[in-house]
C-alpha cells in the first residue's frame, strides 16, 4: 500500500431530479467543445469562414460517436453477446466504451461529406482538426477516472490509482490497498503535449496537405502503445503474437502515418494557400 495515492470517485454519477448527470458524459462533452472552440480559432486563422468548424462538429460529432461505439462492440463483443448479456447493452453509451479508432473513422466520414457538400478542401480541414482531436481525448480520458476503467497493472508508485474491488476485471483479486498505473492521467498528460509539439511544429515549418494529421496519428498511437501495454482490463482479441490487440493497431497506424507523412512532404511541399477549392474560392 502507498502513502500516496490518487482515489477514485466514490460516485460516477449525480442525480438532478430525474436526471442523472454522468461524469464520463460530461468529460466527453468537456473535450468536444474545447476541440470545436480550437478547430474554428485554427480554421479562421487559415482563412476559413467563422462558424464551419461548429457545423462540421455537427456532422462529425455523431459520426465519430456511433463508430466509436461499433468498434468497441466488435473488440468487445462477449460484453453485450451469449448468456446473461443484453445486445441493449449497446445503446448505453454512459456506461462507457468508446474505442477511439472507431470514432477517429466515424468522425473523419462525416467530415468527409461536410467537406463536399460545402466545397472545403479536406486535407487542410484534417491538418486543422487533427491536433484538437489530442484535446478532446486528453478531456476525454478523465471519464474512465469517474468510471473507475481501463487502468493499469499493480503499482506501488506515488501517484498510484485506487479502485474499488467491484471494479476490478473479471477474475481478478488484489491484495487490500493495491493502487493501479493511472492509464487514464498518463494518456492525459501525452495527448497535451503532442498538442502544443504539432502546433508549434506546424506553424515553425508551415506544415499541410495531410501532415499535421499524419503527426497527430503518429503521436497518438506512439503514446497508446506503451500506455496499452500498462492495462489489464481484457478485450476479445487480447493477445495477437504476444501483443494486445491495440497495439497492433498503434504499430500499424504509426507506420501508415509515417508513410504517408514522407510521400506527401516529397509530393507536396509546404501546405496549401487556401482551404476552399477553387470552384467555392471564385465564387466568394
Amino acid at each position: 500500500m502507498t502513502i500516496l495515492s490518487i482515489p477514485s470517485p466514490a460516485n460516477g454519477v449525480w442525480e438532478l431530479g430525474p436526471v442523472p448527470i454522468r461524469g464520463y458524459a460530461l468529460c466527453i462533452v468537456a473535450g468536444i467543445v474545447a476541440a470545436v472552440w480550437l478547430s474554428e480559432r485554427r480554421w479562421t486563422a487559415r482563412g476559413g469562414k467563422a462558424g464551419e468548424m461548429q457545423d462540421v462538429a455537427l456532422w462529425a460529432v455523431p459520426f465519430g460517436i456511433v463508430g466509436a461505439r461499433l468498434y468497441h462492440v466488435a473488440t468487445d463483443h462477449q460484453l453485450y453477446f451469449g448468456e446473461g448479456r443484453s445486445p441493449w447493452n449497446i445503446l448505453y453509451v454512459w456506461h462507457g466504451g468508446l474505442g477511439i479508432w472507431g470514432g477517429i473513422a466515424g468522425g473523419a466520414l462525416g467530415a468527409i461529406l461536410y467537406a463536399r457538400r460545402r466545397g472545403i478542401r479536406l486535407l487542410p480541414l484534417l491538418d486543422i482538426v487533427g491536433p484538437t482531436c489530442l484535446v478532446a481525448q486528453a478531456i476525454g480520458r478523465w471519464g474512465n477516472w469517474f468510471n473507475q476503467e481501463l487502468y493499469g497493472r499493480p503499482t506501488d508508485l506515488p501517484w498510484g490509482l485506487e479502485i474499488d474491488p467491484a471494479n476490478y476485471p473479471a477474475g481478478a483479486d488484489f491484495p487490500a490497498g493495491t493502487t493501479f498505473h493511472p492509464t487514464f492521467l498518463y494518456e492525459f498528460g501525452w495527448n497535451l503535449l503532442g498538442f502544443a509539439l504539432i502546433v508549434a511544429a506546424e506553424r515553425r515549418f508551415r506544415i499541410g496537405y495531410g501532415r499535421v494529421m499524419a503527426l497527430y496519428v503518429m503521436v497518438y498511437t506512439a503514446g497508446r502503445g506503451w500506455i496499452e501495454m500498462l492495462r489489464i482490463d481484457t478485450v476479445e482479441l487480447d493477445d495477437v503474437l504476444g501483443l494486445r490487440f491495440n497495439v497492433w493497431t498503434s504499430i500499424v497506424l504509426f507506420l501508415a502515418a509515417a508513410a504517408f507523412f514522407a510521400w506527401s512532404r516529397r509530393r507536396h511541399p509546404g501546405r496549401e494557400e487556401t482551404v476552399y477549392v477553387e470552384e467555392r474560392v471564385a465564387a466568394a
